[in-house]
């Protein structure tokens, strides 16, 4: 008996091995599918977030180009003009400069540029070379001025220059600049080519009054009760409305509803900009036939900075269809502001004289003249 008991007691009975594994198996295969399933929940959730995240930079980006688009414009009109600025540069090869004799009085053509006649004078002034801008205002009030900040330049042989700088108001049609810009005999030396003399002049308009023609529309203290907010240029206040100027400059859009602090002030300066060229500008925002001859390039360079198309647009109809400005002077502003059909129109005119100057003119003749004017557009520039 002991010893069948210890004998029994030494016996091991085998476990079921097959159950166990298929057991195990049973588990992870589960194990297995949760893992998937968390795997794919959490590749659905990091899916969605990066579309969400990329579909947010995408809008960034987009927003942050429209908001480029309009910066330059804004800070132009903010006491950085660039090339929105009043400016201009006159340019004339004076002949047989050693023939002239004391105290006689030389022009250039005169040149239109904004609302006047613009020519540059030499003279012989006692053995000194003077230089002179002259100004004429196309159709001034009895009381007008011009305030300049003037730049003469004489080129020497080897195109070298000397310059010379001045600031004057004008308020009569007279002359301003150096009488003694450069001692006679130098000038003879080294300035004269062949008995002839290269002059410039680059002219910026700081300021004018009683340019401006007579007023279609009031933008004063009277127009308060239908206004939302006060534009001041130079101390003078227009009363206007937020929503119209927003309509039809992005600029204004920007400026008066957007994130800037102006957005929530009453009154808004607006800085290095003409008073009188900002009333036509709003009349013309407003529906006012306000664009003629005298008009047409002031407001034409308020709606390039301040990006209102539909008035570029109405100076460029007028420009074509009604204008009596010369061909040179209107290819210029079409070059200066992107007027394409103006441009095309000028040229094709350009072509025509030409042909009718000198026969059938070639294609290359064109184009040098076309060139011609593209440059001395990007001079005055």
């Amino acid at each position: 008996m002991a010893v069948s008991e210890e004998c029994n007691l030494g016996i091991r009975t085998e476990p079921d091995l097959s159950l166990d594994i298929q057991r195990m198996r049973s588990e992870l295969i589960e194990t297995t599918k949760e893992m998937k399933k968390n795997q794919k929940e959490m590749l659905q959730r990091l899916e969605s977030k990066f579309e969400n995240n990329k579909n947010s930079l995408d809008e960034i980006s987009d927003r942050l180009q429209s908001f480029g688009a309009f910066i330059p414009k804004i800070i132009k009109s903010n006491g950085n003009p660039g090339k929105s600025e009043k400016k201009f540069k006159l340019k004339h090869v004076f002949k047989n400069v050693n023939e002239f004799k004391e105290n006689e009085q030389n022009f250039s053509e005169k040149e239109e540029h904004f609302n006047a006649n613009w020519c540059i004078m030499t003279a012989r002034f006692d053995d000194h070379l003077g230089l002179y801008v002259f100004c004429e205002p196309n159709d001034p009030s009895d009381k007008w001025s011009i305030r300049t900040k003037s730049e003469y330049k004489v080129f020497d042989k080897n195109q070298d220059v000397v310059i010379r700088t001045s600031e004057y108001c004008y308020q009569e049609n007279q002359g301003w600049g150096c009488p003694r810009f450069q001692e006679w005999e130098d000038m003879k030396e080294w300035f004269l080519v062949d008995g002839n003399l290269t002059v410039e002049a680059t002219v910026t308009i700081i300021e004018t009054t009683g340019l401006g023609k007579e007023k279609i529309r009031k933008f004063d203290e009277s127009q308060k009760n239908i206004s939302d907010v006060i534009l001041v240029v130079k101390d003078i206040k227009f009363y206007v409305s937020k929503m119209l100027l927003a309509a039809q400059s992005t600029v204004f859009k920007a400026l008066l509803l957007g994130n800037f602090k102006e957005s929530n002030q009453s009154e808004v300066t607006l800085h290095g900009i003409d008073p009188d060229d900002f009333h036509n500008f709003l009349e013309v925002l407003y529906g006012e036939p306000a664009i003629d001859d005298n008009t047409v390039e002031g407001v034409a360079l308020l709606a390039d900075m301040y990006d209102a198309p539909n008035v570029i647009r109405k100076c460029e109809e007028f420009l074509l269809e009604k204008s009596k400005k010369a061909l040179e002077k209107k290819l210029e502003i079409a070059s200066r502001y992107q007027l394409k059909k103006l441009e095309e129109n000028c040229i094709s005119e350009i072509k025509a004289i030409e042909n009718v100057r000198s026969g059938v003119s070639t294609d290359n003749d064109h184009q040098s003249k076309f060139d011609f004017y593209s440059k001395s557009r990007d001079e005055q520039q």
